[in-house]
């Protein structure tokens, strides 16, 4: 997958009003239109905070693309595919470089309020949900039981670890600015804290796709940043 290209700023933003009203209409039918544009507007200034440099209307757009690539991949139901893109939808709704330890849980609370407003059934507003909880640690999930969905949510907001290279190192620029407040040495200790679980454990990815397309990528952009961070 490619980065998603820009365009024109209201080009990208007429590109995510049609995609949200898509992904309202595979879970929620019923849904008036005024509440579905209400909520994305909403969402969509969310995205657009000027505090944002990497956690933006770009990023939604590149997560909401890998999702459909590995959606096409996998084999993945349409119903599910909503599910997941709802998921990043609200997976950094609530984006507090400040108090990062509560954007999970706030963006979740986003959602279920979001949802029921749609008309969406509890199954699916649990589902997405807990998708964008599982954001906040990136684990790999232990036994043996597969929940594709999860998958491609973990996968498709990691996609820029095995990014080209010059989209990661944009992204890792952009993640500084962020936090562009915190001393070098305390954002360097912090950050490779970060990073490090990801190049150390058995897979970056989850899903098939992933590790095939992107693995080798991952972990050689991550041990280069790791590199830069120890220097």
């Amino acid at each position: 997958m490619t980065r998603a290209t820009p365009v024109c700023h209201s080009g990208r933003m007429d590109r995510l009003r049609g995609r949200w009203r898509a992904d309202c209409a595979l879970v929620a039918p019923g849904a008036e239109a005024r509440v579905v544009d209400d909520l994305g507007r909403d969402l969509l200034r969310r995205w657009r905070e000027p505090h944002r440099r990497y956690h933006d209307a770009t990023h939604l757009l590149e997560v909401l693309s890998a999702v459909d690539t590995l959606c096409a991949r996998e084999g993945v139901a349409p119903q599910d595919r909503a599910v997941a893109a709802l998921a990043v939808w609200f997976h950094d709704a609530v984006y507090a470089v400040r108090t990062p330890r509560t954007n999970e849980a706030e963006s979740a609370a986003l959602a279920a309020e979001a949802l029921a407003l749609l008309g969406a059934d509890a199954a699916t507003t649990e589902r997405v949900t807990d998708l964008v909880l599982s954001t906040a640690t990136h684990e790999l999930r232990s036994g043996t039981a597969q929940d594709i969905t999860a998958d491609v949510v973990h996968d498709a907001d990691l996609w820029v670890l095995g990014a080209p290279v010059s989209r990661f190192d944009e992204y890792c620029r952009q993640v500084r600015e962020e936090y562009a407040d915190v001393p070098a040495g305390e954002y360097a200790s912090a950050r490779s804290a970060v990073l490090r679980p990801f190049l150390v454990r058995p897979h970056v990815y989850r899903t098939t796709h992933g590790r095939r397309s992107w693995e080798t990528a991952a972990r050689e952009n991550l041990a280069r940043e790791l590199s830069r961070l120890a220097a």
